[in-house]
């Protein structure tokens, strides 16, 4: 199993679900809190290992698809959680900097493409699955982040023209699309004491949702045999925030 961006925030608690379901993970991120993911699954005695990964170097995503494939002798699950940095960096369209659409368009479009390439000799063979993470930004617009809704969309995209071209192999893909208490939304909360209550009234179950035990098990069940039947699907988890699927 092969997790991007898994050093913190979702695809921490992605990767940490993963592990306590059986998986041995590797934890693929840009930078060495992979190591403190992989050091909370050892303790809880799952089993990891760390790969620096960055998803727009071809390079680096086949050598974490290898090491998978090294510590198990296969490839069951590969999930595309790495996103931009600067994904809730706002601005207007005639603002946006060349720079940021090349590099949303690299982490979550190339990245995607790249995962998939890499993944897909090993998944065929196990016929296993592949996910991808997208955003209500790219299913009815986001004001002042037209490129971020812009790459969401077409991982959208992207994930059903899989899930039509690999259904023959058994592979399914599917994408999620997450409402998760992350690092970025912590300090937000902090600047704005107000954000939190405005942010969790717009929830009808009324709370945002922890990476590990809120977001992390759904992916999981897509993951596992028991989605064998699913595929090229958007699944939401945000404790009904978005309804308009």
């Amino acid at each position: 199993m092969v997790v991007t961006g898994a050093g913190g925030g979702v695809g921490r608690g992605i990767a940490l679900s993963c592990a306590a379901a059986g998986a041995d993970v590797v934890v693929a991120s840009r930078h060495e809190n992979g190591e403190e993911t992989v050091a909370l699954i050892t303790a809880n005695g799952g089993a990891a290992a760390w790969v620096h990964c960055d998803v727009t170097v071809a390079a680096d995503v086949h050598a974490a698809v290898a090491l998978a494939v090294e510590r198990t002798g296969r490839l069951d699950g590969m999930v595309h959680n790495a996103t931009s940095r600067r994904s809730g960096e706002p601005a207007r369209l005639e603002t946006v900097a060349d720079a940021l659409v090349d590099e949303h368009v690299a982490v979550s479009m190339r990245g995607a493409y790249l995962c998939a390439t890499a993944a897909l000799p090993h998944l065929r063979e196990s016929r296993g699955a592949l996910v991808t993470m997208t955003s209500p930004a790219g299913m009815e617009g986001s004001f002042m982040l037209p490129v971020y809704g812009t790459v969401k969309a077409a991982l959208r995209g992207f994930t059903k023209s899989l899930a039509r071209e690999w259904a023959p192999y058994g592979i399914t893909v599917n994408t999620v699309s997450p409402l998760a208490m992350t690092p970025a939304m912590t300090y937000a909360w902090g600047e704005d004491p107000g954000l939190e209550a405005r942010t969790t009234s717009r929830v009808p179950l009324g709370w945002i949702g922890d990476p590990e035990r809120d977001i992390g098990p759904p992916v999981v069940f897509l993951l596992g045999e028991g989605a064998r039947y699913v595929t090229g699907q958007t699944l939401v988890v945000d404790g009904g925030r978005f309804m308009n699927l």
